[in-house]
């Protein structure tokens, strides 16, 4: 969210600036009313004018791949619409008021990139609650705030600095000079017809250039370093928020698979364009990732946030991101049972098939075991990890009490102990938050691991953090947890049922949101609230019987 550290003198300039409508200072009054501010439309088309000509593609089987359907029922059209992001933005400011202005320009650099660009280039900071909320009559430069992450946004953006630590938290480069056509940048060949033919309905000129398909691009916003704050604004530490870039280039698939090559699957020989398009190699404009839970929830209040996608096209997006989870993000295994001197032991062992760490990106996602043994009879004996109504994990410390952190384990013996995959935010005094710009450290990153990271080499922006960086059963791809549970005089064999479940935002993350009295803050917790029973889905399952044979 935050990119540099917020000095003073750095917040006021910033609170100045948004006052300066005109060049020559502050806006010029007329009566009671405020001038309406008109906006360099130049830099940015909106995704109507890309749709028209990249919908209604279908591969030769009759598959819909429409980059346009794709695109607009995911996470990166609607990042301007997505209501925990305002309602975070929103804890932030109220948390460091002095810093409204800076966080603001900070927080729309991802998020309605079309609107920040063009505010930057004018001079100004870029401004979130300006050009809210979302709505469906919206025109100019709020019209493209609600884009999001549109077309014209990453295929503008240039090969500078890309893989650079300079490009990270939104520092991606967008020539904004003026001049006719604009480049737009894509993977294939260009011919002069179809340059023409873009050019004529759309102002921009097509360019061949190898970067958009590197994952060097997407770590522009999705490796995001922030800037703790003190009370007069200034800096007291740095945390890294996300870092799935970092993660990837110190595992194995840093030299096998790309960003692109899991969250834009490809399709052969489709055309690109409804319009005087050949057959490609097609990558798919779906952007799968892990987000189910707030697709549902832009589905459920889709008129309260004008999303533009259809019903049934959410539907499949959050049915798409969670078959691909359950196929691509990790596998269980229950081996080495036994029983001996009434209790049951074996292990659970969880094995990460991605290329960054699991969960990955923004700190409120929490994957864990849930893990329940049963008698002969099929009578509950031990459960850890169940899941409430309301999103609590059973047995967490840090749900019960947010002053707390559930550690990690290398051998549970009771059901109050529950093996929990997540990074944990400290402040200032050592306390866990959910405020970023409060974290200074993490408490807390047993997050599972992906194949071929390497613990001891990895850097202080990727390290693993507590008990998990001295467990030998913790390492590139896999965690093994021991199990040994107390049964008593009960008779197997034994029901093992092990499930790996995963939750995007964690149910202390919302939690803490109930104390701000802001409206985007209170939409949001009831948003939550009405959801919370499918805040969670299981990634994989395992199921073994365990008697005194077993081992």
């Amino acid at each position: 969210m935050m990119r540099t550290a917020f000095s003073t003198a750095a917040t006021a300039w910033f609170l100045s600036v948004l006052v300066a409508a005109a060049p020559g200072g502050a806006a010029q009054s007329t009566g009671n009313a405020t001038p309406k501010k008109t906006h360099r439309a130049d830099l940015f088309a909106s995704s109507e004018d890309c749709l028209a000509c990249h919908n209604g593609m279908r591969t030769g089987s009759g598959e819909d791949v429409s980059i346009g359907a794709d695109w607009r029922a995911s996470m990166m059209a609607n990042s301007g619409r997505d209501p925990y992001w305002m309602a975070s933005v929103r804890r932030e400011i109220a948390d460091h008021q002095v810093a409204d202005a800076a966080i603001q320009d900070e927080c729309s650099v991802c998020h309605l990139p079309m609107a920040r660009t063009t505010h930057r280039a004018e001079g100004h900071p870029g401004e979130v609650f300006s050009h809210m909320p979302p709505r469906y009559d919206a025109q100019g430069l709020d019209k493209l705030a609600h884009d999001g992450v549109s077309c014209t946004v990453c295929h503008q953006i240039t090969s500078q600095k890309l893989g650079t630590p300079d490009s990270y938290t939104g520092g991606y480069v967008i020539d904004t000079r003026a001049g006719s056509p604009r480049p737009i940048y894509g993977p294939f060949e260009i011919d002069k017809g179809r340059t023409t033919v873009m050019r004529s309905s759309s102002g921009f000129t097509q360019q061949q250039a190898s970067h958009v398909q590197q994952s060097e691009l997407c770590a522009t916003c999705h490796t995001l370093i922030t800037t703790a704050l003190g009370p007069r604004g200034e800096e007291i530490g740095r945390l890294p928020e996300q870092m799935p870039y970092e993660e990837w280039k110190h595992s194995d698939f840093a030299t096998t698979r790309t960003c692109q090559d899991c969250h834009m699957p490809a399709v052969e020989d489709t055309p690109v364009s409804s319009v005087l398009g050949n057959a490609r190699r097609l990558a798919r404009h779906q952007f799968v990732g892990g987000n189910f839970f707030m697709l549902r929830m832009l589905n459920r209040y889709r008129e309260d946030l004008a999303v533009v996608a259809p019903s049934i096209e959410l539907d499949r997006s959050v049915n798409r991101t969670i078959a691909h989870l359950q196929r691509e993000a990790a596998t269980l295994s229950i081996d080495s049972g036994g029983v001996s001197g009434g209790a049951v032991s074996f292990d659970v062992t969880a094995r990460n098939l991605s290329g960054h760490k699991l969960p990955t990106g923004y700190p409120s996602r929490r994957a864990w075991l849930h893990v329940v043994v049963r008698d002969r009879g099929g009578s509950v004996l031990f459960e850890s990890g169940a899941v409430e109504p309301t999103g609590l994990i059973a047995g967490n410390d840090n749900d019960r009490d947010g002053g707390q952190v559930e550690p990690h384990y290398t051998q549970i013996t009771s059901a109050d102990q529950v093996q929990i995959y997540e990074s944990v935010m400290g402040d200032s005094t050592g306390r866990p938050t959910t405020g970023l710009l409060n974290g200074v450290r993490y408490l807390k990153d047993n997050r599972l691991l992906p194949s071929g990271f390497d613990k001891a080499t990895a850097g202080p922006d990727i390290a693993v953090v507590g008990a998990a960086a001295s467990d030998t059963d913790f390492a590139g791809g896999l965690d093994r947890v021991q199990f040994v549970v107390n049964v008593g005089a009960a008779t197997g064999p034994f029901q093992v049922d092990a499930e790996l479940r995963f939750q995007p935002i964690g149910y202390r993350w919302a939690q803490n949101l109930t104390q701000y009295d802001a409206s985007e803050v209170k939409r949001f917790v009831r948003y939550y609230d009405s959801l919370a029973p499918a805040s969670s889905e299981v990634l994989s399952r395992s199921t073994a019987q365990v008697s005194s044979s077993s081992r």
